[in-house]
């Protein structure tokens, strides 16, 4: 069994294989249910029993009172988190190479995600060695150590979570008929053949294709996580499609079995019911990272500067006040890793 408590180095081979799936929200929460009606309710049975069997309690004491959050029908923060399991012939832990916070906010009824990059440096909680790459936090202590990892990184309360693996993605693009997509560049890589600015239909294959493509892109991880988000905002427009409730069935058998989270049922409705009108206005950023490289291994380094404008803005997306964190690293590991980048060229 592999020590995923220690810090690896990706092969070329190890990273072609293992490399991302989107995270899903928006079709569960904020677009499979939207629009559905008197269809919706003769679904709930079905609906109740699949939802149940994908919810996972975490075991960590959450930041805020979420459920005080849900009554009062004030914004919110999930974690979306991607696996790299469940496709490609891999059914290992893996790791989350796809790190997005989502927040949802019913007043100015608007969605926010923002991207985490995978190869971000981070201290991280119970780990062996002393930093590793965020996309490790996961399989180093699963999703509590994932979400300690994020509040850490940025201090934002995070208040729910949902996991997916590569399979659920490829099955839920599928169980809605493909999504469309305006390439952000020309690219042949697997089952995606896409060139730039003509839209493209995706079935399932090609959709994870599209967003798993890296090394290819000039902005490497970055272009991918623009992808990322493309994938997620276009299931949720296929998704609010009036025309796909008769695939409710379909989106349901995607979701069993490859989706886990801390959303019960009742909170699912809840989002329906008060927060789905901002699943029409998506909005994206990234954490912005630095190339750093220390102890013979690249790393993607965040500067103080840096998760503080990205926390300031998340904070702002759920109604808090700034943070009062400086976001320093008192060991100048950070720094050092970016002189190293610097020193051979990177």
């Amino acid at each position: 069994m592999p020590d995923h408590t220690r810090r690896s180095v990706d092969s070329p081979d190890k990273t072609k294989i293992r490399k991302w799936v989107c995270g899903f929200l928006l079709v569960a929460l904020l677009g499979g249910f939207y629009g559905c009606g008197a269809y919706l309710y003769s679904m709930l049975h079905t609906a109740e029993k699949t939802i149940t069997t994908t919810y996972k309690k975490v075991k960590i004491k959450k930041a805020r009172n979420v459920s005080k959050v849900l009554k009062e029908k004030k914004p919110l923060s999930i974690l979306l988190l991607g696996t790299d399991t469940g496709d490609l012939g891999r059914s290992d832990t893996g790791r989350t190479d796809t790190l997005i916070v989502a927040t949802v906010n019913p007043t100015t009824q608007r969605t926010t995600l923002t991207s985490i990059p995978r190869d971000t440096l981070l201290k991280i909680p119970n780990c062996r060695d002393p930093y590793d790459k965020i996309n490790s936090a996961y399989s180093v202590g699963g999703v509590p150590t994932a979400i300690k990892s994020i509040q850490k990184l940025l201090d934002v309360p995070i208040d729910y979570y949902v996991l997916l693996n590569m399979g659920g993605l490829r099955q839920v693009v599928d169980s809605i008929g493909g999504i469309t997509v305006t390439p952000t560049l020309t690219f042949q890589y697997e089952d995606a053949d896409v060139v730039q600015g003509k839209k493209t239909t995706l079935d399932g294959k090609a959709a994870l294709s599209y967003a798993r493509m890296r090394h290819d892109d000039p902005l490497v991880d970055y272009g991918r996580q623009k992808r990322q988000r493309q994938v997620i905002q276009a299931i949720a427009k296929k998704a609010l499609n009036f025309s796909n409730v008769s695939k409710f069935d379909d989106i349901l058998k995607a979701v069993k079995g490859n989706m886990q989270t801390d959303l019960s049922y009742d909170d699912m409705w809840a989002i329906e019911t008060n927060y789905k009108n901002a699943a029409s206005n998506i909005k994206s950023d990234c954490l912005q990272g630095q190339n750093g490289w220390y102890d013979s291994t690249s790393w993607q380094v965040a500067t103080s500067k840096e998760r503080a404008r990205v926390s300031k803005n998340i904070r702002e997306e759920i109604g808090m006040e700034e943070s009062t964190e400086t976001f320093t690293d008192d060991t100048g590991i950070a720094e050092q890793a970016i002189a190293g980048a610097k020193a051979i060229g990177q």
